[in-house]
């Protein structure tokens, strides 16, 4: 979690399985005032605002060198501060964004139709095979290589976005052993329980 100062003290919280950071001010009585996540390198936001319910903006991408969760969540604070958001208790807000139980679906609700292609599939199908080789869970359709997933390691029970690009290996290796951020299990028991890894 972060922590930062503009016009009001907010927060950055912990990705939910949208891969959407829920921006959080006060600490007794702590409130969400939207949400900021990444979509083909855009940065957008997602609140109640004041003027015409929950919708989404985009904010585009950030200026180089700053980081766009950043930028979105200090957009979302100015504009809280402005009276144009209407916040939402922090209970309430993660009540509404579970992790999903059972089955999920090949791709994204955010691929676009004209996106749903055979391209799309085929590369949903192989993403979801190097995810079940590699001992990781999908908490929902593929959102594409360069889109952050929400998934599961299954060898420890993390959980949090990843990337398929980051995933898959290259040039025929596989991905890194260092699975994620935070404790996993060993690199023995990885090599043990995944075969790609037992070449290294």
């Amino acid at each position: 979690m972060s922590t930062t100062t503009t016009t009001l003290a907010y927060r950055i919280g912990d990705s939910d399985a949208e891969c959407r950071y829920p921006v959080i001010i006060g600490t007794e009585n702590p409130l969400v005032i939207g949400r900021a996540f990444r979509w083909h390198r855009n940065w957008l936001v997602s609140a109640l605002w004041a003027d015409g319910g929950e919708s989404e903006r985009n904010l585009h991408r950030p200026a180089k060198g700053d980081k766009g969760v950043d930028m979105a969540a200090a957009f979302l604070a100015e504009q809280y501060a402005a009276g144009a958001i209407t916040a939402v208790p922090l209970a309430e807000a993660l009540a509404q964004s579970p992790l999903p139980v059972g089955p999920v679906p090949l791709l994204h609700p955010r691929m676009a139709v004209k996106e749903r292609n055979d391209r799309n599939i085929n590369g949903a199908l192989k993403a979801f095979a190097g995810l079940a080789e590699h001992h990781w869970r999908a908490y929902g359709g593929f959102p594409g290589s360069d889109n952050p997933w929400f998934v599961g390691c299954e060898l420890c029970g993390w959980t949090g976005p990843k990337y398929w690009s980051h995933l898959r290996g290259r040039n025929g290796n596989p991905p890194s052993i260092t699975r994620h951020l935070g404790a996993c299990v060993s690199e023995d028991v990885i090599r043990e329980r995944i075969a790609a890894y037992r070449q290294q």
